[in-house]
């Protein structure tokens, strides 16, 4: 079940974000006699319902956000779609296999729900996938149901799993979002491989990636470590980079960052106002269908 705490709520950032800025990753929780959880997970989910969300982003000055299904509600997005009933200028992304129901995506679809999330990543110290996970396999299976709806794929997994698959996502055909900065490895450095084959396909044009720092790195609070992945990401190709909060931040404990915070940081690596706004306004524009 969903906790009694509620998430670290932000400070409000050292500069005023561009209307329309969007931030592209973030989670609803609750409320738990609304919305039970589906699966019992390695973590206990925070008290973080669609109204906190909207308040969260209205502290740091977010109009827009898109919220992504956590595996704990597995392959329901009732508390994502009830969010998105409930406030103007939010998208969100499902997670399905190939067993759902066409009815059921044209539903989400005119809630607001905008692509589905595979996920790559296992449990820690563990060999499965997080409960409530649907692997890339079942991409193919579904990229033409996504495409007609004209939908994208999300995957969280990391660097090297992507640079595996990205064969397959091209074959998809549709635009791929990579979670979490590619789930670049820091102490790699920037000329791996498998970072420098996601970089080539960056530079194609259909694979996107979400600028999100704090499951990348240990270096709380700066992320100094991922700086340079970074740079490089949006060097690659400014047009397909989008930006996330990642709030209410599972399973960080002490290391749970503030949004203000790490948008402060953003400013600093971003210092190119044009650029700043085509990734937090102009690009979620077009991914989402804002």
């Amino acid at each position: 079940m969903t906790g009694t705490l509620a998430p670290r709520m932000p400070n409000a950032p050292c500069w005023t974000l561009p209307d329309d800025a969007c931030d592209c990753h973030a989670h609803v929780f609750g409320p738990n006699d609304l919305f039970p959880l589906v699966h019992n997970m390695h973590y206990e989910a925070p008290r973080a319902p669609a109204p906190l969300h909207r308040e969260m982003l209205d502290r740091v000055g977010f109009s827009r956000g898109v919220l992504i299904q956590p595996g704990a509600y597995g392959g329901d997005p009732a508390a994502i779609v009830d969010a998105l009933e409930q406030a103007d200028g939010l998208r969100g992304i499902a997670v399905a296999d190939s067993a759902v129901a066409d009815q059921n995506l044209d539903r989400w679809h005119a809630a607001g729900i905008r692509g589905l999330r595979f996920n790559e990543m296992t449990v820690p110290g563990g060999i499965d996938r997080f409960a409530g996970s649907v692997g890339s396999e079942e991409l193919a299976k579904l990229a033409s149901r996504l495409a007609e709806r004209g939908w994208h794929a999300e995957v969280w997994a990391r660097i090297d799993q992507h640079a595996k698959l990205l064969s397959r996502y091209r074959a998809s055909g549709l635009p791929i979002v990579l979670d979490h900065m590619a789930g670049v490895l820091p102490a790699r450095g920037i000329c791996d491989p498998d970072f420098q084959a996601v970089l080539a396909a960056l530079a194609e044009g259909w694979l996107w990636v979400k600028l999100t720092l704090c499951r990348c790195s240990q270096v709380f609070p700066d992320y100094p470590d991922v700086r340079p992945f970074h740079d490089a990401l949006i060097a690659a190709n400014p047009d397909r980079m989008v930006w996330g909060s990642d709030w209410p931040y599972l399973r960080l404990a002490e290391k749970t960052p503030d949004v203000g915070h790490l948008l402060d940081l953003f400013h600093e690596w971003v210092p190119d106002e044009t650029v700043r706004r085509r990734i937090l306004v102009t690009n979620p524009q077009q991914l989402y269908g804002f």
